[in-house]
């Protein structure tokens, strides 16, 4: 069974920094792509970044300018979500996904989800 454990959320002012991880288990890691989405209270969720060791690293939000990283531990089987400067706009419930290969920015395109870290920025 695949399985998506996050970690690494909580409450944080703005301009501080925080690091998620995902830790997957139950598949054959290096044969998925992992993204990470983000779920704003009374918004659509949306799609930050995605690795995959077959089709690189991709970001989808232009305000984030930079100041998010997504990298993989292959030999760890996790995939963690450095994220910078942080602002209010930033608070969301975030989650990460598995799918197979290429990426993609669209939660339907992904079958696995792990059950969401809350992150909140304070302004």
């Amino acid at each position: 069974e695949v399985q998506l454990v996050e970690s690494g959320g909580g409450l944080v002012q703005a301009g501080g920094s925080l690091r998620l991880s995902c830790a997957a288990s139950g598949f054959t890691f290096d044969d998925y792509a992992i993204g990470w989405f983000r779920q704003a209270p009374g918004k659509e969720r949306e799609g930050v970044s995605c690795i995959s060791r077959r089709a690189g690293i991709s970001y989808y939000i232009d305000s984030l300018k930079g100041r998010f990283t997504i990298s993989s531990d292959n030999a760890k089987n996790t995939v963690s979500l450095q994220m910078n400067s942080l602002k209010p706009e930033d608070t969301a419930v975030y989650y990460c996904a598995a799918r197979f290969p290429p990426c993609s920015n669209w939660p339907v395109d992904f079958g696995s989800w792990g059950q969401g870290t809350q992150v909140t920025v304070s302004s």
